[in-house]
């Protein structure tokens, strides 16, 4: 099977995701101090240049997501969003130097944000740097904060089957699927490896899910089709 396909399709849903990062919890300051009020102050400008940079990069402006993640960084430079955000950017670019700095500089802010170390392990993987995309999964997924744990539990599965691990991935995707049963791309990998187990049936429930969620099938998805109606 080409997997090229079959990962793209997760991983536009990752970005996605990555494009709306969560925000870090606004720190109380008292009305009293002026140092406080400013923080307070750069902090908010921080968090709306973040949103408007994620929101250029879904339509692919990525100069002026740039540009206004560099305003957010400018007015904190604390902010770890805002430096995630913008590996996202450089990554969609290959600039893959410029994209690992910015996430290892996210993670020097704060080093258990899981939308940050799930985001680079997704670049790790796609770089084959297998063993360290890993611990950047499994990090994400220690958090019990983490809001989103199936993205990287798929994450992960996508991981394991560039690996050659079937096995492990099953796992993964599995518990993907527990956690958000509606994910076509979950599904699709669910069907595939049902279907090199010899579970035909299982396979063909699997895509028929995702005729039900109303999610459009791909070519891997189609192709897997008509091998079980063949079966």
């Amino acid at each position: 099977m080409n997997r090229t396909v079959g990962s793209t399709l997760i991983c536009a849903s990752i970005l996605v995701m990555a494009g709306c990062a969560e925000q870090p919890a606004k720190t109380s300051l008292t009305p009293e101090s002026p140092v406080s009020r400013q923080q307070a102050d750069a902090r908010t400008r921080a968090e709306l240049h973040t949103q408007l940079g994620a929101g250029y990069y879904e339509l692919r402006s990525f100069k002026v997501a740039i540009d206004e993640l560099h305003e957010a960084m400018q007015a904190d430079p604390t902010y770890g969003p805002a430096h995630n955000m913008l590996a996202l950017v450089y990554m969609e670019l290959r600039e893959d130097a410029l994209a690992e700095q910015s996430f290892e500089r996210a993670l020097r802010i704060n080093p258990l944000d899981s939308d940050a170390n799930n985001n680079f392990g997704w670049f790790l993987c796609q770089r084959k740097r297998f063993d360290a995309a890993m611990k950047h999964f499994e990090i994400a997924l220690k958090n019990p904060l983490y809001q989103t744990p199936e993205k990287a539990h798929a994450n992960a599965g996508i991981c394991l089957r560039e690996q050659g691990n079937d096995t492990a991935a099953l796992r993964q995707f599995e518990r993907a699927r527990e956690i958000q049963p509606r994910n076509p791309a979950v599904l699709y990998h669910l069907a595939d490896l049902s279907f090199r187990r010899g579970l035909v049936g299982q396979a063909r429930e699997l895509l028929q899910d995702i005729v039900r969620i109303g999610a459009p099938f791909g070519a891997e998805a189609l192709w897997l089709a008509l091998r079980i109606e063949r079966s």
